[in-house]
This record gives C-alpha cells, sequence and structure tokens, in this order.
C-alpha cells in the first residue's frame, strides 16, 4: 500500500473514481478544461500495486477565527471504489492527511460529511448550522422609502468581495475568499447581484440571487446595518409581480429574519453543516485570544485525540490576565487532570459552537464545577458560520 499525491497523468484514474462514487459525469466536452483545472498535487490517494483504491482533496484554504485569518485544510471529494470500502484505506487516508496539515501548519480542518458518525470517529465535529427559509411573496418584510439607492449587477467584485470580508469577519469558522475562489465558487453566469449603496454612496450590503421557477433564489445576503437590510428587501420586494416567493439557503443561524417578517410563520429549517477539527491544539490555542480577567490562571487538561497523537494526552493549559495562552505537555494520565474532553469537544468549544458548561452537562467534557466555570470566563462568546461548500 502507498499513500501519495497523484501525479498528473492520472487524471482519468482520479475522475473515474469521483464520477462513480459521486454519481455524476462529465461531458466529453468539458473534460479537457477539467483536466486543465486539475491540481494533482493537492490530491491525495491510497494505491495497491499501483491501482487507485481511495482519494481525497486536500484543499489549502484560509478562515476567519475572531477576526483573524488561520491557515485551514480543506477535505472534499473523499471516495472508495466499492470493492475497496470497509478496508481501513479512507481511514489511513485521513491519518496521513491530519499529519501532512500538521507539518504544513494548518492548525484546522473542515469538511462536509456525507455521514457525520463516520467523521466523528476521526476527531471532526459538526461546528456550524444553516438556517433555510421559504417565504411566499404575499409575507415578504414590508417596502420601505431606502435612504439610499440599489444598483444591479454593475459592482465590480472588489466591492462584493470587501462586504463580504466585513460581513465574514464577524463568525469563526468563514472562509477568507480569494479573486479564484469568486469567481469558480461563488458566481456565475446566471446570477445576479444587487448592492445597497447609502447616501454617501459607501456600499454597505449586498445580495446573490437568482429567478428560477418564479421564484427568487437568493444564495448570499450581506448587510452591514439595518438600513441596508431594509433597503435591499425592498429592492426584492419589487419583483412581486415577477415571482411567487423567495428561498434563503445557507443563512447564518443567528438570524433572526422571521420574527422581523409582518407574518414570522414561514416554512424554516436548520441543518447540521460543515465540521471541523483542530488539527495542532497547541498551535491553536496559543494563537487564540481568550478573555483577559484579573490574573494568570491555569488548568491541566487531558484530550484524547487517537488520530493526531501529537495533540493526545495531558497539558497545562495557561491563560494570562491580558487572554493569551500557553499549553505545556505533562506526564500523567486522564484521572490527573481538572478537565479532560475529545478534540471535537475542544474544537466545538473554542469555537463558540457550544459552550463549556452546555458541552458538561450532557457529558462531552468533564470537570469540576470551578474548572467549568474557569472555561466559561476564559472562552469568549462566539458565533460560527459557512456561506461556502466544497
Amino acid at each position: 500500500m502507498e499513500i501519495r499525491q497523484l501525479h498528473s497523468e492520472e487524471f482519468e484514474a482520479g475522475l473515474s473514481l469521483s464520477e462513480y462514487a459521486f454519481k455524476y459525469k462529465v461531458a466529453d466536452e468539458d473534460r479537457a478544461e477539467a483536466r486543465q483545472k486539475f491540481r494533482h498535487e493537492r490530491v491525495w490517494g491510497v494505491f495497491e500495486d499501483g491501482v487507485l483504491g481511495a482519494q481525497l482533496t486536500l484543499l489549502p484554504l484560509q478562515v476567519y477565527i475572531q477576526g483573524k485569518v488561520f491557515p485551514m485544510g480543506g477535505i472534499a471529494g473523499v471516495s472508495t471504489w466499492p470493492e475497496n470500502r470497509r478496508q481501513g484505506l479512507v481511514a489511513k487516508l485521513l491519518s496521513h492527511t491530519l499529519q501532512t496539515m500538521n507539518e504544513s501548519g494548518q492548525t484546522l480542518s473542515f469538511l462536509h460529511p456525507f455521514l457525520i458518525p463516520f467523521y466523528r470517529k476521526f476527531g471532526w465535529e459538526v461546528y456550524c448550522e444553516y438556517k433555510k427559509y421559504s417565504i411566499p411573496v404575499d409575507k415578504f418584510p414590508r417596502k420601505t422609502e431606502i435612504q439610499g439607492s440599489v444598483k444591479r449587477d454593475s459592482a465590480a467584485l472588489e466591492i462584493l468581495e470587501g462586504l463580504y470580508s466585513r460581513f465574514a469577519a464577524e463568525y469563526n469558522g468563514t472562509l477568507q475568499r480569494d479573486q479564484e475562489w469568486w469567481k469558480q465558487r461563488v458566481l456565475d453566469a446566471d446570477m445576479h447581484h444587487c448592492v445597497f449603496y447609502s447616501e454617501l454612496g459607501e456600499p454597505e450590503g449586498y445580495v446573490l440571487y437568482k429567478i428560477e421557477n418564479n421564484e427568487l433564489v437568493i444564495d448570499e445576503f450581506i448587510f452591514m446595518n439595518e438600513q441596508a437590510r431594509r433597503g435591499l428587501w425592498t429592492f426584492l420586494a419589487n419583483h412581486d409581480s415577477m415571482v411567487t416567493g423567495a428561498s434563503l439557503k445557507l443563512v447564518p443561524s443567528d438570524d433572526i429574519l422571521p420574527y422581523l417578517l409582518p407574518d414570522p410563520r414561514v416554512a424554516q429549517e436548520n441543518y447540521p453543516y460543515f465540521m471541523a477539527r483542530i488539527v495542532n491544539a497547541r498551535t491553536f490555542i496559543e494563537n487564540f485570544t481568550f478573555r483577559s480577567h484579573n490574573s494568570l490562571e491555569s488548568r491541566t487538561l487531558y484530550i484524547e485525540d487517537e488520530h493526531a497523537p501529537w495533540n493526545s494526552g495531558l497539558w497545562q493549559w495557561s491563560v494570562t490576565a491580558e487572554g493569551t495562552a500557553t499549553l505545556e505537555r505533562l506526564e500523567g494520565e486522564k484521572a490527573a487532570a481538572d478537565l479532560s474532553c475529545t478534540i471535537g469537544t475542544l474544537t466545538v468549544m473554542l469555537l463558540g459552537y457550544k459552550r463549556p458548561v452546555e458541552l458538561a452537562k450532557y457529558g462531552q467534557l468533564t470537570g469540576g464545577s470551578a474548572d467549568l466555570d474557569w472555561l466559561e470566563t476564559v472562552i469568549p462568546q462566539a458565533k460560527t458560520a459557512l456561506f461556502d461548500f466544497f
């Protein structure tokens, strides 16, 4: 068995496996373009006797955490031929990929799971969810007089990029997008955009949308303030003679739009979305900003991480009065720790998806009441989101 990056001439082998596993087919006329875009150095495969048995793509991405940018390894396209399944190939591939990410300084990893329990075994945990709304046109937000203007399909990419970055940085776990990502993953030929400008001409929000089957399909609704939100909704509501309703997807879980509607009884869905895991606990914690408090305090923490042994074990976790932290390895067993949890629990706790006391209540985190109170004090409140897919 060999685990390595694919070679450029192995494009067809990788694509054939993806097509079979994900039940799609790249048309002959699109195959040349797919070959041109093939980044063989990002695809890792398991080979037996020179034959590709399983593969995944490792994307070098960056995400916002506390408004700062952290390097992240995005895992996509995990696939195996049916005759190679249940032989541990993906497990070996994931463990190897964790080692690769650790060596390259990617302190976090995200993936979209085909099956959440499967990836939980390897340390990934659900870190965000999204809302989806279906709003009939007669329940749209009320039109208001706009103190500003909305311009359609005319903004430069830099304007959308700047607004997105400001909005996304308010959440933990959102992607920092580059122009290639915008052009290949976000925008397409069928998509419209509109931008709200203040009376001073400052861009303050945008919507990415399509009109499909007499419905507004809204991919992104980004706003900096309430004036922008109302102005954009007034623009959308002016489509009332053209559409029967609107569908909004990938809405952040903290959104309160239904409450603001004249009639909030619209179809709503909450959906667990991406999973995350800390790749290197020490590096992540030492680059994280904790709440400032009165003095230097520390606790011992036991981390369970079967697939990244550099994380597993007993640690001295110290947080200064200014909110900086250190994590120093100790000798000792789980019983000696003030606090203990899996790497998945540590991930969602630090990203802000779940709080320490909540996790302890349901047995995901163990510790004395004073130790849990310490965690509640030093870990800042946060919200998580992701507006992309890979």
